[in-house]
């Protein structure tokens, strides 16, 4: 164990830590981590070229490089630092960033450089303060927080950083400005997330395109997860069963592949995403007028699924199989606390028509849904006309989660619902009607129905549209 005094004599060797090898040193011997290899790779690149943008797959250890990162610049770059820290969501870096930069600080060998980095002291809640430097978080819808940043070093990290808008890049290029060989200024940017959608500035840079020459790009593969001891095989082959290997979801969180739903995919897997991300700011919690949905199981192979929308906020859903019409009639009773205002959508195809006579026989708001039939059902337009009233609920359940119409809709985070979500895809029937793609073809492909999105699906129905079945999909 080397004694203090014998530390302070080694304060200077931060210096030797600034280089390429020095930081993943500062890695091993400070903060006494273990970096993959693909993770040393990134950490000498990020020093060598300054700029470094890094994708992959969930999983591969992207917040803990991060935080990493963070520490090293706050201890190791001088004595006139600032390091900004933003995420596309402030959640990204309240839940996961700075709670991983506070694990690390407090297993790290300070004594090493000569600091005293104490909880709630040096090391704050979402900041580092050390004399002359100094970290922090900044909400990345706000640019203007991070143009007034000066000091000698500065150092950005974009932690999933696929959907951080482009005024942010703008600002963090004009700390690039007075950086460079030919100044005393220093400027250092990570850029790190899953892939998304092939879009935006984060997409831009990993496609090489013209003006981001400057930026070194690294792509994490799948099997460098996987024989780093990082991701688990079974989980990936997991999720390729679950999602479909070809589906955005699958080739965005574990292949770390930008993609995008097809341009026949009902719903984009981009819209969901921010769905979720709203459910999380909302902790799960709506406000407003509730239905419910209930999803009949029709084969042993099926799940019934009860959703709930309060508001604008699917809160949950509650999933069972292997039960009677009768049983299921009774969990949708103690769902709606034996409150008859509620109203609630039965899918009545099959079985569900057992389920939805009990519920209405005990005078519930049940609302009969046979999705196969006719419907006069049009889009937000009045031009779009539907097969049937399947594809109206889809269609009605698209406009909804459209960013561009405001419904700001939230979606529980569920893993099988955003497959099921992102599965269907739509045509047009030679009569110029939406047609949507059919439940026993998507269950070749998906490998199982889609019970859980049925269900949302059904609960919006109940909550926005069964009222009005003579207007247009929109008019509420």
């Amino acid at each position: 164990m080397i004694s203090l005094q014998a530390a302070a004599t080694k304060a200077s060797e931060s210096e030797q830590y600034r280089s390429p090898d020095g930081i993943v040193r500062f890695v091993r011997e400070v903060l006494r981590a273990d970096p993959a290899p693909y993770q040393e790779d990134i950490l000498r690149n990020f020093v060598l070229h300054k700029r470094a943008a890094v994708r992959g797959p969930h999983g591969l250890g992207k917040t803990a490089l991060s935080s990493w990162i963070i520490l090293w610049g706050a201890s190791c770059c001088g004595d006139d630092v600032k390091v900004v820290t933003t995420a596309s969501a402030w959640r990204q870096l309240t839940h996961y960033t700075w709670p991983e930069v506070r694990k690390w600080a407090a297993r790290a060998m300070w004594e090493l450089l000569g600091l005293r980095m104490r909880r709630d002291h040096e090391i704050l809640e979402y900041g580092i303060k050390l004399p002359g430097r100094e970290a922090f978080a900044v909400a990345s819808n706000d640019p203007a927080l991070i143009e007034g940043a000066h000091a000698k070093t500065l150092l950005y990290v974009l932690d999933e950083s696929k959907s951080i808008p482009d005024p942010f890049w703008d600002a963090i290029e004009g700390a690039f400005s007075g950086a460079g060989s030919d100044t005393e200024a220093d400027a250092f940017a990570l850029a790190i997330s899953t892939a998304g959608a092939p879009s935006g500035r984060f997409y831009d840079i990993h496609k090489r395109k013209r003006g981001y020459e400057e930026w070194w790009v690294r792509h994490v593969t799948l099997e460098e997860a996987v024989a780093a001891g990082r991701v688990s095989r079974e989980w990936a082959d997991g999720r390729k069963a679950q999602w479909g290997e070809s589906s955005p979801v699958y080739q965005n969180r574990v292949l770390g592949n930008f993609a995008e739903s097809g341009t026949d995919s009902v719903i984009p897997l981009a819209w969901i995403d921010q769905a979720v991300e709203r459910w999380h700011e909302r902790g799960g919690k709506g406000e407003g007028k509730e239905s419910w949905g209930q999803d009949v199981a029709y084969t042993g192979d099926d799940d019934s699924v009860l959703a709930c929308l309060v508001g604008s906020t699917f809160t949950e859903l509650r999933v069972t199989s292997l039960e009677d019409p009768m049983q299921t009639a009774g969990r949708a009773i103690a769902a709606l606390r034996q409150n008859m205002d509620i109203p609630i959508a039965v899918d009545v195809i099959g079985v569900g028509a057992g389920t939805y006579a009990r519920l209405a026989e005990q005078g519930y708001q049940a609302i009969a849904c046979n999705v196969a039939e006719a419907t006069d059902l049009k889009d937000r337009s009045g031009e779009l006309r539907f097969i049937n009233l399947r594809a109206a609920l889809w269609w009605a359940l698209r406009e909804a989660l459209d960013p561009a119409n405001g419904e700001d809709v939230a979606l529980p985070p569920d893993d099988l619902l955003i497959g099921e979500l992102t599965a269907p895809r739509w045509t047009y029937t030679s009569a110029g009607k939406i047609k949507i793609e059919a439940k026993d073809d998507i269950r070749k492909r998906l490998g199982r129905s889609t019970d859980r999105a049925d269900a949302i699906a059904l609960a919006w129905y109940a909550g926005r549209l069964a009222n009005i079945r003579k207007w247009r999909i929109g008019l509420w």
